[in-house]
């Protein structure tokens, strides 16, 4: 492993970047666009529901992959040319964006009902209501599935790797191929991986505790 450092540290250093760049703005906007949705699905519009629901069921339900494919194929065909990393991230973002809407929407159903019916009781609208009073709530009940979405996601920007978007496992490919070393080089990229993820899991683990 040290031998496969000294050689493509700078490589693997790259790919980690790519990575953790990837997935930061893969978790900030499918929490946002995920939490979104939770929303409409608990809404009283009914066509706001019905289009939660065709977004979550749709993208919750097709291969990541199929849907990266999709932005780095098609999109560029017809629309604008974008690089892999944008449509790996874009397709990493609306994938996870459908679990999380999932995750959250189960959070808003466990708040007592009646906290709802008191904030419109006391004047605030649907929306006010819904920002003050129940998603402050809902996301504590929901932190620990919610950590483990943000940790799937992680791992899931591997996908980069399918359309040249120089993360991690790509560079990890492309070295194993170069060096011959197999092995020593995902063993590399797992450690790199790690160093992602167990801090993120630890974080969560930190917020449950401090919001129980």
């Amino acid at each position: 492993m040290t031998a496969i450092f000294a050689h493509y540290g700078g490589d693997l250093l790259y790919g980690f970047g790519q990575t953790l760049l990837c997935s930061v703005i893969a978790l900030f906007f499918s929490l946002i666009i995920g939490s979104m949705f939770a929303i409409f699905e608990t809404t009283p519009i009914k066509t706001l529901r019905v289009i939660a629901r065709i977004y979550i069921e749709v993208f919750r339900n097709i291969p990541l992959l199929v849907i990266t494919m999709f932005f780095f194929v098609v999109i560029p065909m017809f629309v604008v040319k974008i690089n892999g990393f944008a449509a790996g991230t874009i397709g990493l973002t609306i994938y996870t964006s459908a679990f999380i809407a999932e995750t959250v929407r189960a959070g808003i159903q466990s708040v007592d009902p009646g906290q709802m019916e008191g904030a419109r009781a006391n004047g605030l609208t649907f929306w006010q209501s819904m920002q003050h009073v129940i998603l402050p709530q809902a996301f504590r009940y929901v932190i620990p599935p919610l950590g483990n979405q943000f940790i799937n996601l992680v791992k899931n920007s591997s996908v980069l790797a399918f359309v040249a978007g120089f993360d991690l496992m790509y560079q990890g490919n492309v070295i194993a191929s170069d060096s011959l070393s197999t092995m020593s080089t995902y063993v590399c990229v797992g450690l790199l991986y790690l160093i992602i993820t167990l801090p993120l899991s630890y974080w969560m683990r930190y917020l449950e505790k401090k919001l129980a």
